[in-house]
């Protein structure tokens, strides 16, 4: 699947803002599925300083620094990429039981797996806790293998859980978002992360965009499409992670980008910083991807 996306993030001030610097994770990886053809970031104002790194996790990222005044930020990225299709592959694998996956996980006589360890324990938006526990045993009966138990607790996340994007907010803990049956894909994504982690399972967070079709009968409509999250969890050794999505209940295909992973949100804003001066701020987001088409990489 060849795929073109633009994701733009507009930041109004109602006074000038004299100095920002921000943390950008918008430029796709390359990974085995994923390939990168084309990618800008264009910023006004132009950024003083721009510097492109790895994370701790392999993700790319660009940090700024605009140090003339500005009543407003406008950061655009583009990129033109490939993903190849992976959910068959990954339905195929061998299957191994959930309790083999964590009894190797936790395993003392045997080396350690040290990066799905990394993805065992709380973090800063994923808190461990019985009632999460609770819900994920429901999938991972006795015996049962661990990517059809994985699949189920997506599955039960989907039709348990109402997709509203005025329910829940960056900070709203996973404990009232169980309660009150209701959020958006980045709190589905913390839901499951929570839920695996919670009985024993290592799950990290995945940051990226889904191609996403417009109603019957309707164009695709530019600024439409939204930046996306989903779960990945640790299969074992033979199948290693797989990517499953519980906002749309499937295991990650050829229509997901992937931008970056971490423990959870934190770890891969999309773009987050500190500014000095700028009083009241608001801020709108645009994301479009669209299929087989290039990217628009230029400057506006």
């Amino acid at each position: 699947m060849r795929l073109s996306v633009t994701h733009e993030t507009r930041y109004r001030y109602s006074s000038p803002v004299v100095l920002s610097q921000q943390l950008l994770h918008l430029t796709p990886r390359v990974l085995p599925w994923q390939s990168c053809h084309a990618h800008q970031i264009d910023v006004e104002p132009t950024a003083s300083e721009m510097t492109e790194r790895e994370d701790y996790y392999g993700n790319r990222t660009a940090s700024l620094v605009i140090a003339v005044p500005h009543g407003e930020l406008v950061v655009r990225a583009a990129s033109s990429v490939s993903v190849e299709p992976r959910a068959r592959a990954a339905a195929a694998a061998p299957k191994t039981s959930w309790e083999a996956v964590r009894a190797r996980l936790s395993a003392l006589d045997a080396p350690p797996l040290a990066e799905p360890a990394e993805f065992l324990f709380d973090s800063p938006h994923v808190e461990r806790s019985r009632e999460l526990a609770d819900y994920a045993v429901k999938s991972f009966t006795a015996r049962r293998a661990i990517l059809d138990s994985a699949t189920d607790l997506a599955r039960r996340i989907h039709s348990d859980f109402k997709f509203d994007r005025t329910a829940t907010s960056v900070s709203t803990p996973l404990r009232q978002v169980l309660k009150q049956r209701s959020g958006v894909c980045q709190d589905f994504a913390h839901l499951m992360i929570g839920c695996l982690r919670s009985i024993g399972l290592a799950a990290r967070y995945m940051s990226g965009y889904i191609l996403t079709a417009p109603p019957p009968g309707r164009p695709r409509l530019v600024g439409a499409d939204a930046s996306h999250a989903w779960a990945s969890i640790y299969c074992g050794e033979r199948t290693g992670w797989v990517d499953i999505d519980p906002t749309n209940n499937c295991i990650v295909d050829d229509a997901h980008v992937t931008l970056g992973w971490g423990r959870d949100f934190a770890d891969v804003t999309p773009m987050r910083g500190v500014i000095l001066g700028g009083g009241t701020q608001q801020l709108s987001v645009r994301v479009t991807v669209t299929p087989g088409v290039e990217a628009t990489i230029e400057s506006k």
